[in-house]
């Protein structure tokens, strides 16, 4: 009997030390941790894998490139304009008035006798400048006012999602109209009710996924080493949404641009001899029997910044979003 029950105790000299080590510093015979014992990091060759990933959904995007192409050109003919434009922008008398496309001016002369080539390539210049400029502010105004509203999710949410209700009951471009008219007819005016029309679109993205983002575990972890609000805000909760803001800027920059030359083409965006394309089309439009180059250049420059804008953001959209991408 006494032999049986030595046999039975277990040896103290190697089974205790297991007993005594954590479950975090359990690991299998492999040197993979056992699951559920720590929190760790994603590893690094999962992330390699995701970057891979999305570079191969960059490189097969082809909506995306269409638009970078797109795009690439006005902003290049914007950056070169005083190098590639023959004549200045307001020079008179460089050619004959409604003189037809030629040679030596290629897309032709207005009423005046300006080169129309040269006012349409300085205006790319007007046009992303009104359309960057008016993205830059609504962003600013949408995305602070979101994260504030989110996150405190109490009596600052009600009143700042009541008050985008009501900002957003008005039609954006009878709003921008009443902001313009308000603060006078010019560039400047045109691109801050620009900005203000497109608040509430990121206002309502941003609430949306800091609402999500504020009871994530990297939030929380964050919260109880005693972050302060604003550093979690900054650090953790901003760039959770950071890709969604940058889809949806780069897609409602082609549609701003396109309220700022229809403003300015009613007479209440950038004030003539500046070569606003919207201002080009206006005048263009008085003699389309005449000299249809007036309305058609000018036309074609806002249809192709505007594509590609929408092309831009798309192929982001499907390039930052696995599950809407077609790629395999």
């Amino acid at each position: 009997m006494q032999r049986t029950l030595e046999n039975n105790v277990p040896d103290v000299h190697t089974e205790a030390p297991n007993l005594k080590r954590p479950a975090s510093a359990v690991r299998l015979s492999s040197g993979e941790e056992r699951p559920g014992s720590r929190l760790t990091a994603p590893a690094a060759p999962e992330m390699a894998i995701w970057t891979r990933s999305l570079r191969a959904r960059l490189r097969f995007t082809a909506s995306l490139w269409i638009g970078v192409v797109l795009l690439g050109i006005v902003v290049a003919a914007a950056l070169t304009a005083p190098l590639i434009a023959p004549y200045p922008p307001e020079q008179l008398g460089v050619a004959a008035p409604l003189e037809s496309p030629s040679r030596l001016h290629p897309f032709g002369a207005d009423n005046l006798g300006r080169d129309l080539f040269s006012r349409v390539v300085f205006g790319a210049r007007i046009a992303l400048t009104m359309a960057l400029s008016g993205m830059a502010i609504g962003v600013s105004i949408g995305v602070t006012l979101g994260v504030l509203a989110g996150y405190y999710n109490r009596w600052i949410d009600r009143i700042l999602s009541r008050m985008m209700e009501v900002w957003l009951a008005f039609p954006a471009l009878l709003l921008a109209i009443l902001v313009v008219a308000r603060l006078g007819a010019s560039l400047q005016s045109t691109i801050i009710a620009l900005g203000i029309v497109g608040a509430p679109a990121y206002f309502r993205l941003v609430r949306s996924g800091t609402l999500t983002a504020k009871h994530s575990l990297f939030v929380e972890a964050a919260r109880a080493t005693g972050a302060s609000d604003i550093r979690i805000l900054i650090r953790h909760v901003l760039p959770s949404t950071a890709s969604s803001i940058i889809v949806l800027a780069s897609m409602r920059s082609g549609l701003l641009l396109l309220a700022g030359a229809g403003l300015s083409f009613i007479g209440l965006g950038a004030q003539p001899p500046q070569p606003e394309w919207g201002a080009l089309l206006a005048t263009g439009r008085t003699y389309l029997d005449a000299a249809p180059w007036m309305a058609v250049f000018p036309g074609l420059a806002i249809t192709l910044t505007v594509v590609g804008f929408n092309l831009f953001g798309d192929g982001l959209r499907d390039a930052l979003d696995p599950l809407r991408s077609n790629f395999s």
